[in-house]
């Protein structure tokens, strides 16, 4: 991978993460030793090191083979080294030397979300899943309402939800993360993120906003209170699209028929309701009717009223020739929609396969 003295400069520019030397990083993995891998995924390897001064790190090395490799890491250097915020994982440091691409984070001694969520013998339990569910939208109101520049994540799943040694959630891997001025309001790209975390119209029109991100978080607030992934292939009919699923319970006034059974009736109803229905209210087929997350942040915190949604869920509806998207609602018959006209319809795509090709796939980049 060719080096580029023209990054040290810009990485430069910030406070906070240092450079790194190659040296340093590869003695304290002994040469990147596979006893030291903490895991992998499409972007490369993760390593685990302890720093001369006694903290432990993880390191983060971008695989050479990797298409998007150098862009990411660029794009998470230049975005993360500006964020400060107690529920985004901890940029220490960054290398470029001897061809590689390497990132330093704190190390998160629980690994990610997604490894205790769906752990076989141990159940994750009530006031651990209702914390990580606010700080991650703590972390998100930070990223779109407190940053000079909106910062849109695009990729938000549990695998890139990390946890310290308290289960404090801390939002990780900003390698497909965009900055959007904030009276833009979104922005053209390419649909990127992960198969059942991405927004509708980021699939049908490649743009990436706040509400793509807040459609993101929705489906991981249903995740953590039904302990369901998105998709359930193995599943009967009518339980097969989480978002769905849950939808149809919550028109049949029987939502908290969805929560996770491993939890034996163990949790908080008002809470669980809270997340539930806040859940699809961010889950909207609809961009234009999702909540901000400081209105979603607003519900879940007791501070506002549930929303009342459609009995059923509106069913989106795409007419290609003019990028406009309709939602129909099955409940009142009405008919809303928005156009999206100045998105070069080559750059679209809802293949599930191209979308899955541009993710940074599984980011269990800071396991134990």
């Amino acid at each position: 991978m060719a080096y580029d003295e023209s990054m040290d400069d810009e990485f430069e520019k910030g406070k906070g993460p240092k450079k790194f030397q190659y040296k340093e990083l590869s003695a304290i993995t002994n040469v990147f030793a596979e006893n030291k891998k903490l895991g992998e995924g499409g972007f490369g390897s993760v390593y685990r090191g302890i720093l001369a001064e006694g903290v432990d790190v993880a390191i983060k090395r971008v695989s050479k083979g990797s298409k998007q490799g150098k862009k990411e890491y660029i794009s998470e250097v230049k975005i993360i080294s500006r964020l400060r915020h107690r529920n985004l994982v901890q940029l220490i440091g960054w290398c470029h030397d001897n061809g590689e691409l390497l990132l330093v984070y704190e190390l998160m001694h629980n690994g990610s979300l997604d490894t205790h969520l769906y752990h076989n013998e141990r159940v994750m339990a009530w006031p651990v899943r209702h914390k990580i569910a606010l700080g991650l939208g703590s972390a998100l109101l930070y990223l779109h309402e407190g940053c000079e520049q909106c910062v849109v994540h695009r990729d938000i799943k549990p695998s890139n939800i990390m946890l310290d040694s308290f289960f404090n959630a801390k939002l990780g891997d900003f390698g497909l993360a965009r900055l959007i001025d904030h009276e833009a309001g979104a922005q053209a790209t390419f649909p990127a993120g992960t198969t059942g975390y991405i927004a509708p119209e980021s699939v049908i029109t490649g743009i990436a906003s706040a509400m793509s991100d807040v459609y993101s978080f929705g489906i991981v607030l249903l995740e953590i209170v039904c302990g369901r992934r998105p998709v359930m292939i193995r599943e009967d009919e009518n339980k097969v699209i989480l978002v769905k699923w849950v939808w149809d319970l919550y028109g049949n006034n029987s939502i908290l028929d969805v929560i996770d059974s491993r939890l034996n009736d163990e949790f908080e109803a008002q809470e669980a309701e809270r997340l539930l229905v806040v859940g699809l209210w961010c889950a909207h087929p609809d961009c234009s009717l999702r909540p901000s997350i400081r209105q979603a942040m607003s519900v879940l915190q007791f501070e506002s009223p549930l929303p009342a949604l459609a009995s059923k869920m509106p069913e989106l509806m795409y007419e290609n020739s003019t990028h406009h998207c309709s939602f129909y609602s099955a409940s009142t018959g009405a008919t809303s929609g928005a156009a999206f006209s100045t998105i070069n319809h080559a750059n679209c795509s809802s293949n599930t396969s191209a979308i899955e090709a541009s993710s940074s796939s599984d980011s269990s980049w800071l396991l134990k």
